[in-house]
């Protein structure tokens, strides 16, 4: 390669990118040398990090992909069940070693542990990270497996007369330490692997050398701003070098734009004159650079959506809710879980020694409500894609999260609702009504104490051979669609008023309060803030009684109402509610979200 492995300096020195130069780094079998040499120079590693180190948009890049893969720690499915085992992998599985790993995998295309073997190799003890820029790989032998890697704390300054220190790799020894090098396949490649975003290294160089070019401008004065001419003839050399000392104190540095020319003449005649050399444009040349580095060094990252690492661009990904959620989403599945699966069959291969047997996972940074379960109905594929602690709560057979109460399974309320029964009675209305509020209706509803199921009792709401109740709706659901409006609408029940109602003083979707508090108004607010559910009233008319006979053809049974207008001019006075019940928190203020002054529970 030409200089892509070089070790770069960014302390002044100004180059030209050739961008038509690169190649891919070399691997060098030197059959002089043990150890096979990454780069021209040995030192490929190195060049990785100062890229790294001096552009902006790959270090945002290399940083947020590193968190993203670490999420919030590795975890296992089967912590319940095996909890000593479990217990042992985190003793191995150190965090700050795995996100150590983690960083150098990313960032250069591998990483590496030490796996360090207790009395007699029974088990292994103690694993730990080693850098991987201080490891080179040995050359194969006849087996063609690669057996060893030698260790160097600076390759850079390594001598051929140096004794190098040999670590076998993982299983291929019976000594008391070993290196497990965890790099991905790649085309080509056997002893190293470089990293996912190779495709856009010259675009980091580049953008280095832009800022690089800049500053240097900067603390040169970007271009001579003066001529000062000394017309009263040539002093001698030492002469010269102290004028131009003192001048050069007087009005030098950036704030002065301080690069000056200083010109000794015999007269005014010989003076010196300026041509100024200018590049037309030069600024618009530099942001087009700048800004053409930035999206190929995204494009090489495979970064969907620039706002996911932090970093705001003017494309529509990001100012769009919606947009930057499907991005999120996109960024999860097609570019961090394969490395985690990698590192996770890695972790494997160590506990497997132990006769440790876990279903290991990256908890994830991914948020809750972008998690699509719609189809995932079992306890273990649920927490590996929410990331969720989950156990089961058998008094309530409801299903709760560790760190996030929303998930709370509305089992409670579901047990007071009733099935429709349409031989009985007859629907004749179902609608998202627009209510108006009725303080004296209000006022007239109790409250039911307790949790007793009463699905077929009467409702204060019913009227003569007119039932009222309600229904969660609409039935769709999303990704972002929580456990509490997933269960209710898979229940498909209808409810009395008196039995949503009594759900404020249980924690039927805990975290939606008020300051994240248990309770709140299921009646008003349903899943909590920017839930996308109302209630649907549903209004009955009996046409059969409890024995399962047609009622007497008297009254309204001989005229029987088809819809609730109708039934209003009869005479009938079905009763309102307050206007949020049949409306979405997502279109109420602040979406829906509680403050505490706004909890009231309605009477």
């Amino acid at each position: 390669m030409s200089r892509q492995h070089r070790k770069q300096k960014f302390e002044g020195d100004i180059r030209i990118v050739e961008l038509n130069a690169y190649t891919a780094p070399k691997i060098i079998e030197d059959p002089r040398k043990e150890f096979v040499m990454y780069g021209e120079d040995n030192n490929y590693y190195q060049y990785l990090i100062d890229l790294f180190n001096g552009s902006p948009t790959n270090h945002a890049c290399i940083n947020g992909i590193s968190e993203m893969i670490y999420g919030k720690g590795l975890d296992a499915l089967n912590s319940d069940a095996k909890p000593e085992q479990y217990a042992q992998m985190i003793s191995l599985l150190k965090k700050d070693v795995i996100k150590k790993v983690i960083y150098d995998y990313y960032l250069m295309g591998g990483g590496a542990l030490q796996i360090i073997y207790g009395k007699g190799r029974k088990k292994i003890v103690q694993v730990e990270h080693i850098p991987v820029e201080t490891l080179r790989a040995e050359r194969t032998g006849e087996s063609g497996d690669i057996e060893g890697y030698y260790y160097s704390p600076d390759w850079s300054s390594y001598k051929q007369s140096e004794k190098l220190t040999r670590i076998p790799a993982f299983g291929t020894s019976k000594e008391a330490r070993e290196i497990l090098f965890i790099k991905p396949y790649k085309a080509g490649y056997y002893y190293y692997s470089p990293p996912a975003y190779t495709g856009g290294l010259q675009y980091a160089e580049l953008e280095g050398e832009i800022s690089n070019f800049h500053m240097n401008n900067i603390k040169n004065g970007l271009s001579p701003s003066m001529i000062i001419n000394m017309n009263n003839g040539i002093p001698n050399e030492e002469e010269r070098s102290i004028i131009e000392k003192k001048i050069g104190q007087k009005f030098s540095g950036s704030s002065n734009a301080g690069k000056f020319i200083l010109s000794f003449n015999d007269n005014t005649d010989s003076q010196a004159t300026i041509e100024p050399i200018q590049l037309s444009d030069a600024h618009q040349q530099y942001q087009f650079l700048s800004t053409e580095s930035q999206e190929k060094i995204l494009v090489a990252h495979r970064i969907v959506s620039p706002m996911l690492l932090g970093v705001k661009n003017n494309t529509g990904l990001g100012n769009n809710a919606d947009e930057l959620e499907k991005a999120s989403i996109l960024m999860d599945n097609m570019v961090i879980r394969p490395f985690q699966n990698l590192m996770i069959d890695a972790f494997d291969k160590i506990l497997a020694y132990n006769s440790i047997s876990l279903k290991l996972y990256f908890k994830t940074l991914q948020p809750l409500e972008f998690t699509d379960l719609t189809n995932v109905a079992d306890k273990e594929t649920r927490e590996e894609e929410t990331g969720q602690k989950l156990s089961l709560k058998k008094e309530k057979k409801v299903y709760r999260t560790d760190n996030h109460p929303s998930n709370l399974v509305a089992d409670d309320l579901i047990e007071l609702g009733e099935e429709e029964n349409l031989e009985n009675w007859d629907l004749i209305s179902e609608e998202e009504v627009d209510y108006d509020l009725d303080d004296k209706q209000n006022e007239m509803l109790k409250l039911a104490s307790t949790g007793t199921a009463t699905p077929n009792s009467k409702s204060e709401q019913d009227v003569g051979l007119f039932k009222v109740r309600y229904q969660y709706a609409p039935n769709i659901v999303s990704a972002n669609t929580r456990e509490f409006c997933r269960k209710m609408l898979a229940a498909g029940k209808i409810y009395r008023k008196e039995d949503i109602l009594s759900m404020d003083k249980k924690a039927v979707n805990a975290g939606w309060g008020p300051r994240g508090a248990d309770t709140y108004s299921i009646w008003l607010y349903k899943g909590g803030g920017s839930c996308q559910h109302f209630w649907m009233r549903k209004v009955y008319f009996r046409k059969r009684n409890e024995q399962g006979g047609f009622l007497p053809n008297e009254g309204l049974q001989n005229d029987r109402p088809t819809s609730v207008n109708e039934a209003k001019r009869k005479g009938v006075d079905l009763p309102t509610n307050d206007i949020k019940v049949a409306k979405r928190p997502r279109d109420m203020k602040n979406r829906g979200f509680l403050k505490p002054k706004d909890f009231k529970t309605p009477r």
